[in-house]
């Protein structure tokens, strides 16, 4: 018997010549590679036998559907009428974000959408857009950080520390938080979430594990950071009985890093293969929840939302053993994500790239920019936007347009201006590249109302 399996050996074993043959052998040499030949055959076939015993298994379970059930794959073609949305902000938001939307609401699977006022341009959904899909998950619909999210924690320390500690916070910052690709703690935690099944039993993510064990609790690059600020709780009736007044706060702001990244890719790429859409549009491809590649995704994506909890968690309860403080308050949401939710009655899929969700009571935190406010918010529920807001102020100026019109000194004098104190950070992240905060706060005064609000003082970037 030759080494490697072939085409041969798979129809000598009785599996019709059609494309099973493909995803079999594509399996195998992609998960199975050490797994002799002889074992191959054996376990190929017990599930050529009864390929719905192996349906959701990891490593079979593509082969079982590819026997049963292959995907079907098929030119996709655009509706000729939006299906319904609702621009918040309108006036506030660039052109071609808008038209991202139009064309995501064109898709066939698509039944709602909406565009929140901090709404900018993106890769196939625009940043700021709200989805709402029937039995389908678009994976950059949900974007490639997965579970990107907010994390504030209060502590019941006066303010006055922020000045007076301020070199304290400052090396607390540098010396124990972690940045961009290659940064990781020294010590390494470890978390529960590294117990979780998708770890074993999803081939792809198997592979991932050990980046995330060494990655946790750390930030990426970009706009992400993690900040020292005062809280002010304004509305006296809260869910936490804290009386209104100022509170020292800790904010974050990150994802899933390395994990969710290649979650996102892989994935975008089984979706563009399988659901052929427009050029243009190519971006927006689906995979359909009832295929076992659909599945995969949404319990993969699942795991790297809460892996990027577990991180933020790890930030904060570093930051709280070095405050020597416990937190009396912790608010956090994701804004990078897709939930299963109702949408005129019946049952969607919801992909937020870059929203809050603010159904009734849900609390969140919408972030500013680092010399503007952030906004604790409570959600009013509104239908309109999907049960939406804004995740921040949203880019005015794009990343290149930053480095091509904005100089240090400049931002240098804009920080001294607020009081703000920034360890990192570069030309692309600068206070005068985001909207302002209050006109994007004044534009969804129907979907969030505010409950505080958080004015960073010392800002941790990647360098």
């Amino acid at each position: 018997m030759g080494k490697k399996l072939s085409g041969k050996d798979l129809i000598k074993l009785g599996f019709p010549k059609n494309n099973s043959i493909n995803v079999t052998l594509g399996y195998i040499n992609r998960y199975h590679k050490r797994v002799k030949k002889e074992q191959i055959l054996i376990e190929a076939k017990k599930v050529l036998v009864n390929p719905e015993a192996y349906q959701g298994n990891g490593v079979w379970g593509k082969i079982a559907e590819s026997l049963v059930n292959p995907v079907e794959v098929k030119k996709q073609v655009l509706k000729a009428i939006r299906s319904p949305f609702q621009i918040f902000g309108e006036n506030e938001i660039e052109d071609q974000a808008k038209y991202q939307l139009f064309d995501a609401l064109k898709l066939p699977v698509a039944v709602a959408g909406a565009l929140m006022p901090d709404a900018h341009t993106g890769y196939g959904l625009p940043i700021g857009g709200v989805l709402a899909t029937k039995n389908s998950v678009i994976p950059y619909g949900v974007g490639v950080d997965i579970g990107c999210r907010m994390c504030l924690t209060i502590y019941p320390i006066a303010v006055s520390y922020l000045k007076g500690k301020k070199h304290q916070l400052e090396n607390i910052l540098s010396e124990h938080t972690k940045f961009g690709m290659y940064e990781t703690h020294r010590v390494k935690h470890d978390h529960e979430i590294f117990e979780r099944n998708e770890f074993n039993t999803i081939p792809f993510v198997k592979r991932l594990k050990d980046k995330a064990y060494k990655q946790l609790g750390t930030s990426g690059g970009g706009n992400h950071f993690v900040e020292f600020g005062t809280v002010s709780i304004t509305e006296s009736d809260n869910e936490w009985d804290l009386p209104t007044g100022e509170y020292l706060g800790l904010l974050s702001h990150s994802g899933s890093r390395g994990l969710g990244a290649n979650i996102a890719k892989h994935y975008t790429y089984l979706a563009t293969k399988q659901c052929p859409l427009p050029k243009h549009v190519q971006q927006l491809a689906w995979l359909d929840l009832n295929t076992h590649d659909g599945q995969e995704y949404w319990l993969a994506m699942n795991l790297a939302g809460d892996y990027a909890k577990a991180c933020h968690d790890d930030i904060h309860a570093r930051i709280a053993k070095l405050l020597g403080s416990k937190p009396i308050v912790k608010i956090e949401n994701h804004h990078n994500f897709a939930w299963k939710q109702k949408v005129n009655g019946e049952e969607c899929i919801v992909h937020r790239k870059g929203a809050t969700p603010a159904a009734k009571g849900e609390l969140g935190i919408i972030p500013g920019s680092m010399t503007a406010p952030g906004f604790i918010v409570r959600g009013l529920g509104n239908e309109k936007s999907l049960q939406s807001a804004s995740h921040g102020a949203g880019r005015l100026l794009s990343r290149r347009k930053c480095k091509e019109t904005l100089t240090r000194s400049e931002i240098k004098k804009e920080l001294k201006a607020h009081e703000v104190t920034l360890v990192g950070g570069g030309i692309d992240e600068a206070p005068m590249a985001y909207k302002n905060i209050h006109k994007v706060m004044a534009n969804q005064k129907e979907l969030v109302e505010i409950l505080g609000r958080f004015t960073p003082k010392i800002v941790r970037m990647d360098k």
